[in-house]
Order: structure tokens, then sequence, then C-alpha cells
């Protein structure tokens, strides 16, 4: 038997419970776990992480080259329309890491990979030992054991 790990929009206690109770033996929690301060993700990064919602999020390969869900940015606005011909992974990525390292530098989120879930505006700038606090006590308040 394999186990089954629940993935996407996974954003409190209640939805834990509820991959549970669908089957899941765990989660894996991403989107609510970048916004933590021990997270180290920039500045541009994390203010447009806080400034996002759902309906900002989009599937994309114009970043890396692979299908990947990310806040819109200037840089999918750009390529979106050329994806088909986008090269796959790892030379869209390649071709993409320079202008990426230089937007991180100068703290524009216009050309970052800025992936986040459709949860996203659910995420908690928590320390990751209360977040974790937190998803436990939801956890428990919807009935989990």
């Amino acid at each position: 038997q394999l186990p089954v790990i629940a993935a996407g929009g996974i954003m409190d206690g209640a939805g834990i419970a509820a991959a549970q109770a669908l089957g899941a033996q765990a989660v894996q929690m991403g989107t609510a776990f970048l916004v933590c301060p021990e997270s180290a993700i920039n500045t541009a990064y994390r203010a447009a992480l806080a400034a996002a919602q759902a309906t900002d999020t989009v599937t994309t390969r114009t970043i890396s080259g692979r299908p990947a869900r990310g806040i819109r940015n200037a840089m999918i606005d750009a390529l979106e329309a050329e994806e088909a011909a986008i090269p796959p992974y790892p030379v869209q990525n390649a071709l993409t890491g320079a202008l990426r390292k230089l937007a991180g530098a100068a703290g524009d989120a216009q050309y970052l990979s800025l992936w986040a879930g459709q949860g996203v505006a659910q995420a908690r700038a928590l320390p990751a030992a209360q977040l974790l606090q937190q998803l436990k006590a939801e956890w428990q308040a919807a009935g989990a054991q």
C-alpha cells in the first residue's frame, strides 16, 4: 500500500482534516510556509505574496520551462503569448536566471518567479513553529484524531 499525501490548496488545520477524511495519510503544504520569517525568499517576493489573491495566480511554463503556479507579473505577461515556443526545463530556467537574479537584487517582483498556490491570500506570516501550533489547534478543532 502506497501512502497518499495530499497537496495543493491546504492552508489550515481544517484543510488538513478534510484531506485526511478523504483518505490522505499526510499533507504537503508549500505556500502556507513561504511567508514565515524563516523562509529565504527575498523582500519583493514576500511583498507580492502579502498582496496576492487566489485570482492573481496562474499556471505557466514561461519562467522555468516546467508548468508551475505563480503570481502573474510582467515577465509572465511578456512571455505568455509565446509559451508554446518556450524551451523545456532546464533551458528556459537558465535563460531567465540572470534576469530573475537581477530583479531579486533590485527588489523588482515583476521579473521574479513568484511561485505560490491559489491559497496565497490565506497565508499567515507567523514563525514556522507558531504556524505549526496553529495548524495543530485548527486540525484538532476540526475533529481530527
